[in-house]
């Protein structure tokens, strides 16, 4: 074997060009199973169970894996960053995000774990024992991942979330966590060393605190009664860390003369939570000021990639095909991405001039669109530039708008 394929041994079943496609999955590898310790069959559990993946995807993710094609994997506070080798001979990045905890979260997991000496002496000498998740729940917090906690990218021309590149990825955490079950509290924002400096300030601090309950200070009755001011009206409180599923939804059929289905009633009032949550915790407007077709385009991206947008484009009356480019292109672009895509726009002349010149010679000019090849360049009318790409004869929004269509095409 030359030095070449030893560097990159995937060229060593290349025969049949570029997009020679991945060797099937063959041998002792080909069936291997993933979480052989508790954290990583606990970690498969949420994976396939709670998080709610395209069980399709994570089947082709499962095989990708088994056959090595994660070339590299690296875990960092918040995030997997790894490298994956699809049927092109260029790896692809795949970033897998799982929302870290902040400060404050931490220091109320940390007030339960250390509330447990057995617990504490076990993490000091380096074991991270299966209770601390029932710790981290009794603080209102989950540390294996829930519904919309996994967020996925990748760089492959696949619109699905997640991808089986991405998919490949998930499963591989399974591995590291075999081999330092740490890793998920690394995923949740603490490394090692910083939690454990944590538990060893607290235990000290406890040991050195006496343990003398003072005495309430109380307050006479008389001057209780004569007591004139009014007492300070109290704030109103903050969100929850995450919006959550209405109880009563949960708990209770819809008539049956309704005609309404209960997965229906949830669906719609799980996203109305969202949106109340979105507007009460400052982080966007709750969707208030969209129009019927924004909204849904806006519901289409929330199930893109399952079985739930054919469900919704029946509904609306129209195509999955149709419905899927408008969930792409408000996934990427939001109202601005909707828009470029189905409205007409009228540009003055020689406003195409900066995309012509960037898809170079041969590109075609027509209304506000420059073409080339399966590529297209559309200018909006908020004066920023789409890239769309031509996918099984559909434009697709391919990538955030810019203000410079060079960089929509890189380098």
């Amino acid at each position: 074997m030359s030095p070449e394929e030893e560097r990159t041994p995937w060229r060593g079943w290349r025969t049949a060009g570029e997009n020679a496609g991945l060797p099937a999955a063959k041998g002792a590898g080909s069936r291997r199973p993933f979480g052989l310790t508790w954290w990583g069959k606990a970690w498969l559990d949420a994976l396939e169970h709670r998080a709610r993946l395209d069980p399709n995807r994570l089947g082709r993710g499962r095989s990708y894996a088994r056959r090595g094609s994660v070339l590299d994997l690296t875990v960092d506070p918040g995030a997997v960053h790894a490298t994956v080798q699809g049927s092109r001979v260029t790896p692809y990045e795949v970033t897998v995000k799982i929302r870290a905890f902040t400060d404050a979260e931490w220091d109320a997991v940390l007030d339960v774990v250390s509330a447990q000496i057995g617990r504490v002496a076990a993490l000091l000498d380096g074991e991270l024992p299966p209770e601390v998740v029932d710790d981290v729940q009794a603080a209102g917090l989950e540390l294996l991942p829930e519904a919309g906690d996994l967020r996925t990218s990748c760089n492959c021309p696949d619109f699905a979330v997640p991808c089986k590149h991405s998919a490949a990825v998930c499963y591989l955490v399974a591995d590291a966590l075999d081999e330092d079950p740490f890793a998920l509290l690394l995923l949740r924002g603490r490394r090692r060393d910083e939690l454990l400096s944590a538990l060893r300030a607290r235990r000290a601090a406890n040991q050195e605190r006496p343990a003398v309950k003072a005495r309430p200070v109380g307050v006479p009755a008389r001057a209780a009664f004569l007591r004139t001011e009014r007492p300070a009206v109290p704030r109103p409180p903050l969100p929850m860390s995450q919006p959550g599923v209405p109880a009563a939804v949960l708990a209770l059929e819809p008539p049956r003369s309704s005609r309404i289905e209960a997965r229906d009633l949830i669906a719609l009032a799980t996203d109305t939570a969202n949106r109340a949550w979105e507007f009460a915790a400052g982080d966007g407007s709750g969707g208030l000021e969209l129009t019927v077709d924004q909204d849904l385009a806006r519901r289409a991206a929330g199930v893109l990639g399952t079985a739930g947008l054919a469900d919704l484009a029946h509904r609306a009356g129209m195509s999955a095909r149709v419905l899927t480019g408008w969930a792409v292109a408000w996934r990427e672009g939001g109202a601005g991405g909707l828009a470029v895509l189905v409205d007409s726009v009228v540009v003055e002349p020689g406003a195409l001039a900066e995309g012509e010149a960037v898809l170079g010679a041969g590109a075609s000019v027509s209304g506000n669109q420059v073409t080339k090849d399966r590529r297209q360049l559309r200018l909006g009318a908020d004066g920023l530039w789409y890239l769309f790409t031509e996918q099984f004869g559909d434009w697709m929004l391919a990538a955030p708008p810019g203000p410079d269509p060079a960089d929509l095409l890189g380098p």
